[in-house]
Formats: C-alpha cells, sequence, structure tokens
C-alpha cells in the first residue's frame, strides 16, 4: 500500500470514528460535567449521595464481578481438559459449548423464568416427587433475581472467556510445561506456576469483555423486573431526559469504571509477548485418553452444555405451550404462537427493520474494516498500532454509553438529529451504531487474512501493472474472503440482536427491531410471553446458523472475540 493512501485512510476512518464513537461518548461525559455555570462536579456528587443510585451501581459492579467469577469457573477448566486432552467426542462437544452464544440472554431469561420462578418446572417437579411442600416453595433464582441474573450471564458469556483462554492456551510453547514436569513439578503446581500465569493475557482480555458486559447488561434485569440496577436506572432516565442531569451522570460514572478496567486490562497484559508466542509445528502437549476418563472428561463437557441450554429449552417450550404454569412441562403443545406472531402487527415490520440495519450497517463495517485492515497489516506508517486500539474500543465502551449519547446528540438541534429520518426514523442512527459496535469482530478478522495470505501474491500483481484497487478486487479480497465473511456474517447476527442500542434508540413501534418488538410482546397481556418467545425461536435459530457458519468459516479460535 502506497504510504499516501494509508495515511489517507487513516485520516478518514479517525475522522469518522472520532465524530460517531468517541463524540458521542465524551458528549456524555461533557453533560455530566457542565452546568449554566461551566465545569461542575456536583451532577456526579448527587450520583453518589443518592441512596437509590449508589445501590443501582453497587448491584451493577456486584453483577459485574460475580458474573465473571462465575463465567471463570465454567470457562477455566473447559478450556484447559481441551488443552490438555484429547477425548471421546472432543471436536463435536467443543462446538456444543458455544451453544449459548445463539440466544440473547434476555430473552434466554424469558424460559428461564418458566422453569426455575416459584411456579416454575422445577419446583413442580420437586412437588410431584414429594420432595417439597406446595406451601413452601423455593424461589430459584433468588429473591431480588440477583443470582438468577449472575447464572443468565454466565451461562451466556462463558463462551467468550472460553476462547480467549482456549486461543492464549494454543499458543504457548509445550516446552515450558514439559520442562517443568522433567525438573519434577507437580500436576497442580505446573498449572499455578506455568500455565495460568501465561494463560492471564486471554484471561484477562476475555474477562474484561465479560465483565463489562455483565456490568452494563440491561434485557436480563428488564425482564427480571430488577429496576435497582444502575442500566434499568438509566433506560428509566431516558423519559426525563432533556430536564434531568442524572442520567449522564450515572452513565459517565460508568464509562469511567468500563474505561479503567478496559485500560488496566490492555497496560498490564497488552504489552506481554510470552504468552503470544507461536506454538512450535509438529509438537502436541494433549494426551490421548481412554475408557472411563476419555468418557468422564466427555461428559463434563456434555454436563455445561446441558445446563448452558436450559433457558433455549425454556424458551421453545414456552413457545409452543399453550398453557404452561406450575406444571413440569406444557401441559398442551401448539404451533399457533408461530403463526400468531407473524400475524402481530409488530413482528414483520420489526424483522424487515432488522434485516435493513443490520444489512447496511454490516456493509459500512465491511469497507471500513477492510481500510483499517489493510492500513494495520500492509502499511508502514506510524500510528497503525494506535488506529488498530482505537477500533477495537467498541468492545470496552458499554453500548449503553454509546446508545445514550446517540439519542442526546440526535434531539432537535442536536449535531446527529440529521441522522434521524421523517417522521423520526432511527433507522440511520441505529445503522451508525451497529456498524461502529460491530466494527471490531470484521476488523479483527480482515487482519488475521492479511497477516496469513502472502503478500508477495498482491506484489507480483502490482509489479504486472495492476492498480492498488485491480490488486485489492482481484487478489487480496479472495485470498481473505473467508475471514472478511465470518467477521461479516458475526457482524449481521449481532446487529440483528442488538439490545441496548435497540431498546433505547428504537422509541416508536413502526421502527422497532427484533429485540425491541420482544421486549414490547413481553409486556403484552395474554399469550405476550408466548409470543416473545416465538420470536425468540427465530432469533435463536438465525444467530445460531450465523455463528456456526462463521466458526466454520473463520473464527475458530476465538479470534473475534478478542480485544
Amino acid at each position: 500500500m502506497k504510504r499516501s493512501h494509508a495515511i489517507l485512510v487513516t485520516v478518514a476512518v479517525s475522522l469518522i470514528f472520532a465524530f460517531f464513537f468517541v463524540y458521542p461518548a465524551l458528549s456524555v461525559v461533557k453533560e455530566a460535567f457542565e452546568s449554566e455555570d461551566g465545569l461542575t462536579l456536583d451532577f456526579v456528587r448527587e450520583v453518589f449521595r443518592n441512596p437509590v443510585y449508589v445501590e443501582g451501581l453497587r448491584n451493577a459492579l456486584m453483577l459485574g464481578i460475580v458474573s465473571t467469577l462465575a463465567t471463570f469457573v465454567i470457562a477455566f477448566p473447559l478450556a484447559l481438559f481441551s488443552h490438555r486432552y484429547d477425548f471421546f467426542g472432543k471436536k463435536a462437544l467443543g462446538i456444543l459449548i458455544l451453544v449459548p452464544l445463539v440466544l440473547p440472554p434476555f430473552v434466554g431469561a424469558i424460559g428461564v423464568v418458566h422453569i426455575l420462578g416459584v411456579t416454575g418446572s422445577l419446583n413442580a417437579l420437586l412437588i410431584d416427587w414429594g420432595l417439597m411442600e406446595s406451601t413452601s416453595r423455593i424461589d430459584w433464582l433468588a429473591n431480588g433475581r440477583f443470582w438468577g441474573i449472575v447464572a443468565m450471564n454466565a451461562l451466556h458469556l462463558y463462551p467468550i472467556l472460553y476462547m480467549n483462554i482456549a486461543a492464549s492456551l494454543a499458543n504457548l510453547d509445550p516446552a515450558m510445561e514439559q520442562a517443568a514436569e522433567n525438573l519434577g513439578c507437580s500436576p497442580r503446581r505446573r498449572l499455578f506456576r506455568i500455565t495460568l500465569p501465561l494463560a492471564m493475557p486471554g484471561i484477562f482480555a476475555g474477562g474484561s469483555i465479560v465483565f463489562i458486559w455483565s456490568f452494563t447488561e440491561l434485557g436480563v434485569p428488564l425482564v427480571f423486573n430488577y429496576s435497582r440496577v444502575a442500566p434499568v436506572q438509566v433506560f428509566d432516565g431516558i423519559k426525563d431526559l432533556g430536564g434531568n442531569p442524572a442520567p449522564y451522570a450515572l452513565v459517565a460514572v460508568i464509562l469511567v469504571i468500563s474505561a479503567i478496567v478496559f485500560g488496566v486490562t490492555k497496560f498490564v497484559f497488552g504489552r506481554g509477548k510470552s504468552g503470544a508466542q507461536p506454538r512450535p509445528k509438529g509438537r502436541d502437549a494433549a494426551i490421548k485418553l481412554r475408557g472411563f476418563k476419555s468418557l468422564g472428561l466427555a461428559a463434563v463437557f456434555a454436563g455445561v452444555f446441558v445446563i448452558a441450554s436450559i433457558p433455549h429449552l425454556g424458551v421453545v417450550l414456552l413457545s409452543l405451550s399453550e398453557n404452561w404454569y406450575d406444571s413440569v412441562a406444557p401441559l398442551h403443545l401448539t404451533w399457533r404462537h408461530f403463526a400468531e406472531a407473524l400475524g402481530d402487527p409488530l413482528v414483520v415490520p420489526s424483522i424487515e427493520n432488522s434485516l435493513l440495519y443490520a444489512s447496511v450497517a454490516t456493509m459500512l463495517a465491511v469497507i471500513l474494516g477492510l481500510a483499517i485492515a489493510w492500513v494495520v497489516v500492509r502499511s508502514d506508517i506510524k500510528g497503525r498500532g494506535v488506529l488498530d486500539a482505537l477500533v477495537m474500543l467498541p468492545l470496552a465502551v458499554p453500548g449503553l454509553v454509546l446508545a445514550f449519547g446517540y439519542l442526546a446528540l440526535s434531539q432537535e438541534g442536536q449535531p446527529l438529529h440529521f441522522l434521524m429520518g421523517a417522521g423520526g426514523s432511527p433507522a440511520m442512527l441505529l445503522i451508525v451504531a451497529y456498524a461502529v459496535r460491530r466494527l471490531p469482530y470484521v476488523v479483527r478478522a480482515a487482519v488475521a487474512g492479511l497477516q496469513q495470505s502472502n503478500p508477495a501474491m498482491e506484489e507480483a500483481a502490482r509489479s504486472l501493472g495492476a492498480g492498488p484497487w485491480r490488486t485489492l478486487w482481484r487478489i487480496s479480497i479472495p485470498l481473505i474472503g473467508a475471514n472478511v465473511a465470518a467477521g461479516a456474517i458475526l457482524a449481521f447476527a449481532f446487529s440483528m440482536l442488538e439490545v441496548s442500542d435497540s431498546l433505547i434508540l428504537a422509541q416508536q413501534a413502526q421502527h422497532y427491531p427484533i429485540t425491541k418488538a420482544i421486549y414490547t410482546l413481553l409486556s403484552t397481556l395474554g399469550n405476550g410471553h408466548e409470543l416473545a418467545a416465538a420470536l425468540g425461536v427465530w432469533a435463536m435459530v438465525f444467530l445460531g446458523i450465523a455463528i456456526a457458519g462463521a466458526a466454520g468459516i473463520g473464527g475458530k479460535k476465538g479470534g473475534l472475540f478478542k480485544m
């Protein structure tokens, strides 16, 4: 790539990113610290003086911390076993444990309530077996729903941490563990002195994503009616956005906490190279297990899959249920809810809206992602590393913060108001928000593809007279097409099922995307939960196909979720 082209792309991308990412995020901070008399800390102080907001922040922090620890407890043993041992069904089970990613957690929460609630399936089963009195039922989701939200977060997010840890372990030099073993180091000591320290970059990279996701999760607390948590308090504050600075201050505090977590992770673990060295070829540290040991380890992976599938099972059964209350399973099954969902005035328009928003957003993300990856891998200009880090920031900045920033800046007289269409349509606003949030997936996939492809083929094309654009279209893109397709599929799938942007930015029914339609159906009297579950099943099938395709094409080692 010519230096002038690289500089032009860098400047253009930086300006776009500054206006549509940095500016909305900083505008929230500005509103939180600015009054008619100038800069002030009064609004932030008021947040910490208000016991309701303090409780909300404390609950959100605890959800983030406990969810991350719970996720680690699930993910690390699985990644370690997968790294060290070859056992029965390893490849198939390694794919099955990624199943939780195919269901948005707030949709899964609908099914979990019907299984683990006071009148849910588990209690009905225990009563039938005589192990529980009908007058002394247990609320398995716990009082206040805290542990229910933790469980939903952990069961949904552990694949992200699993893939990051697995990628780190795959890059370790097995000679280091073998040398420790030869020197008499016990397996337990080897784990804590060799393996765990070298895997720390992957643990903290994935862990920071899990923490930020759990800390700012909006959908699950809404479904569980857990209102005393900061993201829900911000969501409720939208109703008084013009005259109340408290939501801005609360969002600013959330952003600062997330930025600190991300910054510390990058500073402490982003510089070390010890855990990222290529694994020597031809050396496999995996131990082949046979007999009961092999079956036992396979049973562990299968057990995690079964437990993680409880939300999915609940959603599917609810979508098919005619009557499911205080019984182990639905008393009658029907396909009626799927037909009624498609006939609901919210559903079909929401599907059309989501297809439009996600398609255009993915095209924008692919164009920008290819340009950024090209500069990062194929140019030698200074600052390309900074550009690469900059476009990864959407993984660290909560969607709640960006959505709130977009909402504030799209009001009448604000800089982003031009993105609002006729009749108050937020289509362009949602497209831009989706594209910015999902850009990292495309960039990481394209960077990986360019790093793996031989630049000599591009140099040969240019030496034969092909221009930069012809080389790009005829040589480069075909070589990295699988990688770009994997990133684009994930960007499209997660845009289709985005929660924070959709719930906050879409205010009118005719503009609702799928996730806002599901949330609205939940509050509908009668069979609203069943209709929402039916739409959730469609979303689950769609996202499952998309993630399987992305993993099969180019996302096998978790790089699409790395920071």
